[in-house]
């Protein structure tokens, strides 16, 4: 395991960036950005990366969510990037695995009138997301109560969630724990964020309707 590790989570409007080293956190910086993180991440990174030094060998983590998906790409391509220019690894972790309590149930807003749980347990997931009704996600709750229910949204999507924030340092310590096989294997796996449904492409309303030509088109 690396001694220097850089973690980035932008899965939620709390953006957040760590650096560890030797088990130790040498930088943190949380910032608000709902809709640009790519405007407000640089300065802590550079700051992050200053914190850390140039070494040879590091590991750059980043969560995959679920979550803002725009968030999410932003923090894939960033921690390829400074992969890449540094030599450094790079894996992802889900998001919603840096709960502060050991064991847990994850429900969440999946959109379009569904929700998805997950079962979190020792910064692993269990079981990962599946996708529920309303009245499923509802049961779901009140049929298991012997560990916590936690959403990692910006706002609990039903009664009886703890809110939880995904957090960047608790994703550094998740990939501290990790063996070498287990990070070799993550670092093969693809690199993309949680898709929770298919793409979701809207049609217009109206049949037939036509594009405007461009001007000094031939009919």
């Amino acid at each position: 395991m690396s001694s220097s590790v850089l973690a980035i989570d932008l899965s939620s409007p709390r953006g957040c960036i760590t650096a560890r080293r030797d088990g130790n956190t040498v930088y943190q910086a949380v910032f608000q950005s709902e809709r640009s993180h790519n405007a407000s991440l640089f300065h802590p990174l550079a700051e992050a990366l200053d914190a850390l030094g140039r070494t040879e060998t590091g590991l750059v983590v980043t969560g995959t969510g679920p979550g803002s998906y725009t968030g999410v790409r932003i923090s894939i391509a960033t921690a390829q990037g400074v992969a890449l220019s540094c030599g450094w690894q790079v894996i992802g972790l889900p998001s919603i695995c840096t709960g502060a309590v050991p064991s847990y149930h994850v429900l969440g807003d999946a959109r379009r009138g569904m929700f998805y749980h997950a079962t979190v347990h020792g910064g692993r997931l269990i079981q990962p997301p599946i996708l529920l009704t309303r009245s499923e996600a509802e049961a779901a709750l009140q049929s298991v109560r012997s560990e916590p229910w936690l959403s990692f949204d910006p706002k609990p999507p039903l009664p009886g969630l703890v809110l939880a924030t995904p957090d960047a340092t608790a994703l550094a310590a998740l990939a501290e724990r990790l063996d070498q096989d287990e990070l070799t294997r993550l670092e093969k796996a693809a690199l993309e964020p949680f898709y929770l449904q298919e793409a979701f492409i809207t049609t217009a309303r109206k049949a037939g309707k036509r594009v405007p030509e461009p001007l000094g088109s031939v009919a």
